[in-house]
């Protein structure tokens, strides 16, 4: 079968390695830009938190007001008595005290009725959507995705002058998104920042892995065998550059002891020492919530909570707020109608959280009405491209219009 470069990098050996954080170096080539180099006070970092299953809405930010949300919504409802007010008619979810403080300060913003025309209820499919900007009809050309065309054309645009900053970063053990993958930048993923080494028994490991797969194209063009070399050359490089930033930071805030809080902790200390990452992508998984929903979906929003807030107030005391932008979202939300598994099944549109200390705050958008229905879901009226195209044009300064295939307006979220 032939190696070619295109197959080399759909194997997500080069563009989804794994930086691992636990004792072994995996056997996949790990790759990412060579070196660091400082990040300007004013460079702007964008963080992506993606809630992957389909988050309910409606139970986070519930219409608790709402007769029509109390008659569908028996096992699962969120009571009027236990949310924490946003207004007369919308509440946050009892477990998330700390976004709720962070809207009343104004450093968190609530997107309304997001989703996109004609809505896939399909997991994959709908978070290839997402992750691509494109549609269903455009399959396609989904081989990269929105942010890695961002970090594409920053990188052709001089946005990297050395040729050898770590652009972006995915923290995970979790296949590296389908967002970050880009035709000419490569973004490594860490699996974990829990004793996080790369002492000289795990270089000589990946130095094996590397000989391995220059010995697997030894029958291809001179031109693919170097590019596996620079791979591995650069992964190594990286893996350094990591540590010294990690090293480098500083660990003092308090972040709750849950896997989104230490991911975002570590993303901090990466900030905190000035590693020069434009993007950093993040998951929480769990929220396809089809049965007993309650304690579940609590659990969730409390880790989401507790580690978002723990994060923007780290960065407010180390005077980075203003220059991080952190983007939840997930796939769809949920029906309107809970199912007899006191559960909730898949729906459309869903609320899309923006925090930080750059934003305008409050609500953006009207809620979704509960009544007028597309076969039993939310009617979306804010598409995602429009949240994208505020971000790339109003955070990262880049025109959206290439990236997302499309004009789609941006929206006056930024302070």
């Amino acid at each position: 079968m032939s190696f070619t470069r295109r197959r080399f990098l759909a194997t997500g050996a080069a563009s989804a390695a794994v930086v691992s954080g636990s004792t072994h170096v995996p056997g996949m080539l790990l790759q990412a830009a060579a070196a660091q180099s400082a990040a300007s006070s004013t460079e702007r970092v964008l963080v992506v938190v993606q809630l992957s299953g389909g988050n309910d809405g409606l139970n986070t930010v519930v219409p608790y007001a709402d007769d029509v949300y109390a008659r569908n919504r028996f096992e699962t409802r969120i009571g009027a008595g236990t949310v924490h007010k946003i207004n007369d008619y919308l509440g946050f979810h009892p477990a998330m005290e700390g976004m709720h403080r962070l809207f009343q300060e104004q450093h968190l913003s609530i997107v309304q009725g997001v989703g996109y025309p004609n809505p896939n209820r399909s997991h994959f499919e709908s978070m290839d959507i997402w992750h691509t900007a494109q549609p269903a009809a455009n399959r396609i050309s989904r081989q990269s995705g929105w942010l890695g065309k961002y970090l594409d054309a920053r990188s052709e645009a001089g946005g990297d002058q050395s040729g050898e900053e770590v652009l972006g970063v995915h923290l995970g053990a979790d296949v590296q998104p389908l967002a970050l993958a880009g035709l000419n930048v490569q973004v490594p993923s860490i699996g974990s920042f829990d004793d996080f080494r790369f002492d000289e028994l795990g270089n000589r490991r990946l130095e094996a892995v590397r000989e391995r797969l220059i010995a697997a194209t030894s029958a291809q063009s001179d031109a693919l065998v170097d590019h596996v070399r620079a791979a591995a050359q650069t992964a190594l490089a990286s893996s350094r550059r990591v540590r010294q930033a990690i090293h480098r930071a500083d660990s003092s805030a308090e972040y709750p002891r849950t896997d989104l809080g230490k991911k975002l902790r570590g993303i901090a200390q990466l900030i905190h020492a000035g590693l020069a990452t434009r993007i950093y992508y993040v998951t929480l998984d769990g929220f396809d919530t089809h049965s007993l929903q309650a304690e579940s979906h609590a659990g969730l929003l409390t880790e989401l909570s507790g580690a978002v807030t723990a994060f923007v107030d780290d960065l407010a005391k180390t005077g980075h707020s203003k220059r991080v932008l952190l983007a939840c979202f997930s796939e769809f939300g949920r029906r309107v109608k809970e199912n007899a598994s006191r559960g909730t099944d898949h729906g459309a549109a869903a609320p899309m959280f923006l925090a930080g200390g750059s934003l305008r705050g409050g609500i953006v958008g009207k809620h979704p009405s509960l009544t007028d229905l597309d076969d039993g879901d939310l009617k979306f009226h804010t598409d995602f491209r429009r949240v994208y195209a505020s971000i790339l044009e109003g955070w990262l300064g880049v025109g959206s219009e290439p990236i997302l295939g499309g004009r789609f307006k941006p929206m006056d979220v930024f302070a």
